[in-house]
């Protein structure tokens, strides 16, 4: 392993796609844009465009070969295909699983054995396909900004990645669950007409401060991060707290909300896994802690 393969696996299980035929592998990376302007008004497909050119420069001499990069209103694509007996496509698989999507991808335990370093590139990648930070991402307090890592459908690989941040001592502020307990706790939505409301991408949420380590490589993402950090640190030692203090704890490490929720006709759906299908939450901890992550 080294960082620009830990790089590329990042950006896969962020928002790959697999296609396999007989003779060659093609993966396709989808990097979304969220918001067509910058938080400064500046046009993201520009940013996007320039960021690409860094990623190519560090990951074609890792894959031999060209990535191909287009461009939409909406999203951008990478791709590049190689053949089925190459080294690298037989480690991509392996790690991932030989999954098809980010949907349905697991990681491979050996990720929890890769450097410091190696996770953070990792987790860089991750993010640069599914992470945002806007103003309007911040906890009660306006200065108080997240990163929001979004991954649709897949919940055990959420607790993948919590997993990983735990292992480098990077705490999740908050996981806001796809499921019918969390995204509509008071049946609000439901007894408007509409059941399934609750099927949305899970969220995970991480203070500003706390992801500096891991940054973004995506140019507009990083001058927003760099922003909202300062701005972070600023509010917090403005209101005479010490930054850290407040945001590096654990949710093991706090106390519950001891908000309850009404039971949902949902919980026995089969969107949610087996393993908690048909249970009851009061908490977004109680799911992390089923799941896999916790102390």
């Amino acid at each position: 392993m080294n960082d620009q393969m830990a790089y590329l696996l990042g950006l896969i299980c962020g928002n790959g796609e697999i296609q396999r035929s007989t003779f060659h592998t093609t993966f396709s990376i989808d990097i979304p844009h969220k918001k067509l302007k910058t938080e400064t008004e500046n046009d993201v497909k520009v940013y996007v465009k320039a960021s690409i050119t860094d990623i190519r420069t560090v990951l074609e001499p890792l894959l031999g070969t060209g990535l191909t990069f287009t461009q939409g209103d909406n999203h951008s694509f990478l791709s590049f295909t190689k053949n089925n007996d190459e080294y690298i496509t037989q480690e991509i698989l392996r790690f991932i699983g030989q999954a098809t999507s980010h949907e349905n991808i697991r990681l491979s335990s050996e990720i929890y054995e890769f450097k410091d370093m190696e996770k953070l590139q990792f987790l860089r990648g991750f993010s640069d396909v599914t992470g945002y930070i806007r103003r309007s991402n911040y906890f009660i307090t306006l200065y108080a900004h997240r990163v929001y890592l979004e991954v649709p459908r897949n919940w055990y690989l959420v607790i993948d990645v919590c997993n990983i941040l735990k292992s480098i001592n990077i705490p999740v502020q908050t996981i806001d669950w796809g499921h019918p307990n969390m995204r509509d706790g008071n049946l609000k939505k439901y007894n408007q007409g509409m059941p399934d409301f609750w099927k949305k991408e899970h969220q995970i949420k991480i203070y500003a401060n706390e992801f500096m380590p891991i940054g973004f490589g995506i140019l507009h993402k990083k001058q927003a991060l760099d922003a909202f950090n300062k701005e972070l640190i600023e509010g917090f030692q403005r209101d005479g707290k010490e930054p850290g203090k407040v945001t590096h704890r654990f949710y093991w490490e706090c106390r519950n909300s001891g908000r309850i929720h009404l039971n949902h006709p949902g919980e026995g759906d089969s969107f949610i896994p087996e393993v908690i299908r048909g249970k009851h939450f009061d908490s977004w901890r109680e799911i992390a802690r089923d799941l896999g992550y916790g102390e």
